[in-house]
């Protein structure tokens, strides 16, 4: 173990727990493990981790469900923290109030989706069926199913990595486009407010029931990050098309493979690696490329891979 990893195991003591396996931390199940794992319950731990991190020049990464974040099959010579208690709160007005609702970053879309909908608050039906947490679905303006966070954000609350403060910041000043944002990496979303409507309980909770159908024709369970390439041209060129056009469905690299049910996902085997996931993602992403012109986008943030693969994978 490097001795930066050293320096910081010291300081965070009992708060860190060594070679952790972060394969438990992902929908993909597969990776190495983390040199330092903390599971943060207040935001004064959160500040101290980062603290830590900073003065120990270590790489620190913020996990919510993992939903979209692919680990390298190595030891990640960093610190992963996922957020715990402090950004787990959901707090809805009551129904002579503005419709605003306060969530914590670490709700999951799902979770919000069916609480707010049974409370008669409409608009964030669509997030039924998307895995995530609030803080990854904010830096990525996750959507579907003709919505997404943009539509109803209001303003998040979060750790600002160039002043080193926790702000309060509008959507305004988030640069949010499709399955985007400027939020830096090292930023991070502890909570958020969102604008929503009042309206009709029963039509909000049969919508969800509705698209819960759809999700479960339609794409794939097990061990994938949902889909894993943004549609080209939204509304008229969908990913997972162009993919099928290129016959690559079910096209396999060792323990990852294109999935048969919906070609824009990817599945990892239950012993899966993580260079295989990457190794199938390159090669759709050449295809596509070579066969249709359009130089496919991932989703998916590559963690503790080298330079070169994370340039071709989830920020390109």
């Amino acid at each position: 173990m490097s001795s930066k990893i050293e320096q910081a195991a010291e300081v965070l003591g009992e708060l860190a727990q060594r070679h952790f396996p972060v394969s438990t931390l992902t929908t993909y199940k597969v990776g190495g493990t983390a040199a330092l794992f903390c599971r943060v319950n207040d935001l004064e731990t959160l500040l101290h981790v980062v603290r830590v991190a900073k003065d120990s020049s270590l790489n620190l990464v913020v996990l919510g469900r993992g939903s979209n974040s692919l680990f390298a099959d190595a030891e990640f010579e960093g610190i992963v923290a996922q957020l715990g208690d402090f950004a787990q709160h959901l707090e809805m007005p009551q129904q002579n109030e503005k419709s605003v609702v306060t969530v914590g970053s670490a709700v999951t879309l799902p979770v919000m989706a069916r609480r707010t909908a049974a409370a008669g608050l409409c608009g964030f039906e669509w997030a039924v069926g998307v895995p995530g947490t609030i803080g990854g679905a904010i830096k990525m303006n996750a959507g579907g199913h003709g919505s997404d966070i943009d539509e109803s954000l209001l303003s998040v609350r979060m750790y600002s990595s160039s002043s080193g403060q926790v702000c309060e910041m509008a959507k305004s000043e988030l640069g949010l486009r499709f399955r985007g944002s400027t939020i830096d990496d090292d930023d991070i979303v502890i909570d958020a407010t969102f604008q929503l409507t009042w309206g009709d309980s029963e039509r909000a909770l049969k919508m969800i029931d509705e698209i819960v159908k759809w999700r479960r024709e339609n794409q794939p369970g097990g061990q994938n990050a949902g889909s894993v390439f943004v549609n080209p041209i939204p509304g008229e060129i969908a990913a997972g098309e162009l993919i099928d056009q290129c016959g690559l469905r079910g096209f396999r690299i060792g323990t990852a493979e294109v999935s048969t049910k919906h070609a824009n996902f990817i599945q990892a085997d239950s012993d899966g690696c993580a260079s295989d996931v990457v190794a199938v993602m390159e090669h759709v992403k050449k295809v596509v490329k070579d066969k249709t012109g359009f130089d496919l986008r991932s989703e998916v943030r590559l963690i503790g891979f080298d330079d070169a693969t994370r340039t071709r994978g989830a920020h390109e």
